[in-house]
């Protein structure tokens, strides 16, 4: 994996419930350096919810968030 902060991972967590979404952001989150960005795709209702109570508590960034049936977010890693 390109780990440089210019670097986006893609993580797809479509058809994980939570709160394996965040799990598995954090995991991924652990491998990169402060400044690099990851995308992350899930199809749970809770989300969008528990995303944002995440980087509420850890201090990352939504960068942008698009809802849908299938929903993406892009965040920074501080």
């Amino acid at each position: 994996m390109d780990t440089s902060p210019e670097a986006s991972v893609v993580l797809d967590c479509t058809g994980l419930n939570c709160p394996m979404p965040i799990v598995r952001l954090s995991q991924a989150m652990r491998g990169l350096p402060s400044g690099a960005q990851i995308v992350i795709e899930a199809n749970d209702p809770a989300f969008r919810a528990d995303l944002e109570a995440w980087v509420r508590r850890f201090g990352h960034v939504i960068l942008s968030f698009d809802q849908g049936a299938t929903s993406r977010a892009t965040l920074l890693k501080k």
